[in-house]
């Protein structure tokens, strides 16, 4: 009878450990996060092995590069697709997700699992996270700060014969330009230059017309020399504004740099081009979002001191923006995963997390993170990130975002690259652009 019993208990031991095992499995989810094809993507797959092992569920991942990455997923979105539980979109979605029920609205998950946007850079909140803008209502969790900065030969910059002669020519030291005009100057200066017997060019700018490049890259010098999308005071009153004679001034300031400075061929460039001609030894400087930086420096090229970092600079009256980057991260409204994909929010938010994002090459949003004493001397290019998220301006977020990208694309290549009229034309046109899709949207 005893060994009956003891058999009796071995069977029911097994079963209830058959029973938790299968129960594991019923619970487990496969969870599909999408983003762009990029190296922060990489540094994710690494980042969620930890939440695999933790929660049981597997993460798959569906990355597709930038200059493809709106359509295919602002299409995914838009047709109610059940591709991703997950979404890392752009910042410019935050409307037209918001408004077309896209996105779940994430306040009561944030109050219930005590996560405070308090504890984010606020410009990631606004950006990323918020809509409509300025108001408690979020719809994506910080993801990955990002923000246009500038790149330099700080091996070039220090030869002793380079810097005598742009001193003897511009007056003053080869060094970290503090304005566009200096900007320019250096830009000038290197091109056409003969460097270890290799010709090389001033400046790596935006220039692309099928995304979102050109953009990008003119809205850094229009917010410095005092661009306004509309008049502060009256919501969508553009002219005057959108049109203004300091924008005009920045505009044309653009295609001089693009006509002087840039290397040959480098009419269609946007993130990628740009590193190419970086890393390649072709330019001096680059424009590109920070989330390039952590690859500059561990490039066997152009790596470790032969870089250096520095913001945006500052426009002709001292005003200094920088276009604003990053993405939050979202749960996909059409998802049947929705339990699982705010596991991985509640996952990805805490602070050992966000410290391992950052030392992985993901830019963390997290106050706790880029406060911390040590964090502007953790990599050479922290403080610069740092500096130049305390000066962000970002695109429309508007749910138009879309049809106000295209319009800006296109006057912006039109004049800057093709050559096509003046630059008070192209933002006279802009902003007669953004009045008809505001028009037909009933804004005013």
């Amino acid at each position: 009878m005893k060994q009956m019993l003891l058999s009796s208990a071995a069977v029911i031991g097994a079963y209830f450990a058959v029973s938790a095992t299968a129960a594991t499995h019923v619970q487990a989810a496969e969870l599909t996060l999408c983003w762009a094809a990029w190296d922060p993507a990489n540094a994710l797959v690494e980042l969620s092995k930890d939440f695999e092992a933790k929660s049981g569920n597997t993460m798959k991942f569906e990355f597709v590069p930038w200059p493809n990455f709106a359509d295919r997923m602002l299409n995914e979105l838009n047709s109610g697709g059940k591709l991703c539980d997950l979404m890392i979109g752009d910042s410019q979605w935050i409307g037209g997700a918001a408004e077309n029920g896209q996105y779940i609205k994430l306040n009561d998950f944030f109050d219930k699992e005590g996560i405070k946007m308090d504890d984010f850079i606020p410009a990631t909140v606004v950006g990323y996270a918020e809509w409509p803008k300025n108001t408690p209502n979020y719809w994506a969790l910080p993801a990955f700060g990002d923000v246009v900065g500038w790149t330099y030969r700080k091996d070039w910059f220090s030869r002793p014969e380079l810097q005598a002669e742009f001193k003897q020519k511009y007056g003053r030291d080869l060094a970290v330009p503090k304005t566009f005009a200096e900007l320019k100057d250096i830009a000038e200066f290197f091109q056409g230059r003969n460097i270890d017997g290799k010709t090389v060019y001033g400046a790596a700018i935006y220039t692309e017309r099928g995304s979102e490049g050109i953009t990008m890259g003119v809205m850094d010098v229009l917010y410095s020399f005092g661009f306004e999308y509309g008049n502060p005071k009256k919501a969508y009153e553009l002219d005057g504004f959108v049109n203004s004679p300091d924008a005009v001034k920045g505009l044309e300031f653009y295609k001089a740099l693009y006509d002087c400075c840039t290397p040959p061929g480098h009419s269609d460039a946007y993130m990628s081009e740009d590193i190419d001609a970086y890393k390649s030894g072709q330019v001096a400087l680059q424009m590109n979002f920070a989330f390039t930086w952590p690859g500059i420096h561990v490039d066997a090229n152009v790596g470790g001191d032969k870089s250096g970092y520095f913001p945006n600079p500052a426009g002709p009256t001292g005003i200094q923006f920088a276009q604003l980057g990053g993405q939050g991260i979202s749960v996909v409204a059409a998802s049947d995963k929705q339990k699982e994909a705010l596991d991985y929010i509640k996952w990805f938010a805490q602070p050992e997390i966000q410290k391992k994002w950052w030392s992985l090459g993901g830019y963390s949003a997290l106050r706790s993170v880029v406060e911390d004493p040590g964090f502007a001397t953790s990599q050479p290019y922290a403080q610069t990130f740092l500096d130049s998220m305390a000066i962000v301006k970002d695109f429309w977020a508007e749910p138009s975002y879309a049809s106000l990208l295209q319009a800006s694309q296109k006057r912006f290549h039109d004049y800057v690259v093709a050559k096509q009229g003046t630059a008070q034309d192209a933002l006279n046109g802009l902003s007669e652009d953004w009045k008809a899709i505001f028009e037909d949207e009933g804004k005013y």
